[in-house]
Formats: C-alpha cells, sequence, structure tokens
C-alpha cells in the first residue's frame, strides 16, 4: 500500500481511538454508565470500568488513552506533510507502547477482574491496527533510505 494510504488509515483509526477513549473516560468523569448491554460475554463494561485497575495514579486509564492516540493523530498528520524517519520510528515505538499497554490492559481483564469491556477490546484493537500499519510504514521508510 502507498504511504500516503497508510498514513490516512493511521489518522482514521487515531480518531476511532480517540473516539472511544474518550466515551470511556467522559463515563469514569461524570460517574455515568456505559452503554453496552450485548447480552454476550462483552457486557461487563462497567464492571471493568469500576474496577480498583480502571485508574492509575487517580487518573482514568481511559485519559492515557485518549492522550495517546491524540499524540499519535498529531505525528500521523505531521506524517502528512513531513518525510522524516525520526517522526516515522517515533511513531513507531509509540505504537509497540500502545499495543503492549492494550495486551497489559486485556489481561487484566481477562485474569484479574474475570469481565470484558467491548470498548477496551475495540481500543486494544484499534491499538494493534495502529502498529501494523506502523510496522508496514516503518519498512517502507526504512527500504526508501538510499545507501551509502
Amino acid at each position: 500500500m502507498h504511504r500516503t494510504a497508510l498514513v490516512w488509515i493511521l489518522l482514521l483509526l487515531a480518531f476511532a481511538g480517540i473516539a472511544d477513549a474518550w466515551y470511556l473516560t467522559a463515563s469514569a468523569l461524570s460517574n455515568t454508565a456505559l452503554s453496552c448491554d450485548l447480552g454476550a460475554a462483552l457486557d461487563g463494561c462497567n464492571i471493568v470500568a469500576k474496577s480498583p485497575y480502571s485508574h492509575f495514579l487517580g487518573i482514568p486509564l481511559a485519559l492515557y488513552g485518549v492522550g495517546f492516540y491524540a499524540v499519535t493523530f498529531v505525528l500521523a498528520a505531521l506524517l502528512l506533510v513531513l518525510h522524516d524517519r525520526f517522526l516515522t520510528r517515533a511513531l513507531y515505538v509509540l505504537s509497540i507502547a500502545g499495543a503492549l499497554a492494550s495486551l497489559v490492559f486485556l489481561a487484566i481483564q481477562f485474569v484479574l477482574i474475570k469481565a470484558l469491556c467491548v470498548y477496551c477490546i475495540g481500543s486494544a484493537g484499534i491499538s494493534f491496527l495502529i502498529f501494523f500499519v506502523l510496522q508496514d510504514l516503518w519498512r517502507k521508510t526504512k527500504s526508501n533510505v538510499p545507501s551509502v
């Protein structure tokens, strides 16, 4: 896939991540219930949101997600105008951190909380997709470097 298309995909994914994480953040800050009546194993949103694992340093985890996706969005937007390897590398490293954090949060849901949140799983999916897109973009960036 062309570099510009990959960056646009990153922007769309980051925007979707912001929307998802903002909904979770707004619910946490206003202390309102999440809408997640799916009737299946994914209806544990409010159990996850009210668990002691839903905050870090007194801040809702979802707010960190908003920050992650917002930084990803801004850096991806800069990639549209700058063809900078450092910027691509920074985004790639950020995506690795996001994917690893998502794995930890999914493990906490499965193992410690024993409830699943569809919004959290959606955010993890977005984070993994961002990682895979950036992995492809990083490969393209590395292959376009002239040999010395």
